[in-house]
């Protein structure tokens, strides 16, 4: 039987050209689980693995935000840090239209154009996180300054702490 080549996405290929080290994850599912489904599946910390979330703002321009899957994304601060009065999400039928990724595959490298990326301050106190791959079934295991490279992004307080600190 011929062994199964394994398909990459437009974001693991960024990495390699830039030679980024990364550990590709994969688990089965057909349809779009949130990001706590994922952690559990793949037995992953809920802490290190961060979600994509896209935005516009009052200037009509699109942003994406990294943060852990357990936050969520305060508005105000996420507006002040890249410098506008006022953001929204983007509706979820808008995804693959603006990021060229579907819901539940969407991550900060290699999105169709590139948009203005802040990532949580948060990812900086580990060593590696994990995003999406590019796809659903896949996730991306990196350095957190790796992704900031790849994504041409910058760190930020962007959050709201939803779970109680231990």
């Amino acid at each position: 039987m011929a062994k199964q080549k394994e398909i990459k996405t437009n974001a693991m290929r960024i990495l390699e050209k830039k030679k980024i080290p990364f550990t590709h994850l994969t688990y089965q599912c057909e349809e779009f689980i949130d990001g706590g489904q994922i952690a559990d599946m793949l037995e992953l910390e809920h802490e290190k693995v961060f979600k994509t979330l896209v935005t516009v703002g009052n200037d009509k321009n699109y942003y994406v935000f990294v943060l852990p899957i357990d936050d969520e994304l305060n508005l105000k601060k996420a507006a002040k840090a890249v410098g506008v009065k006022a953001l929204s999400m983007i509706h979820v039928k808008d995804i693959q239209t603006v990021t060229g990724y579907i819901r539940g595959g969407c991550t900060a490298i290699g999105m169709k154009k590139q948009y203005r990326t802040v990532i949580s301050d948060f990812a900086k106190d580990f060593e590696e996180i994990i995003v999406s791959g590019g796809r659903i079934g896949s996730q991306i295991q990196l350095k957190p300054q790796d992704l900031c490279d790849a994504s041409q992004g910058i760190f930020g307080n962007i959050t709201e702490r939803v779970r109680s600190e231990a």
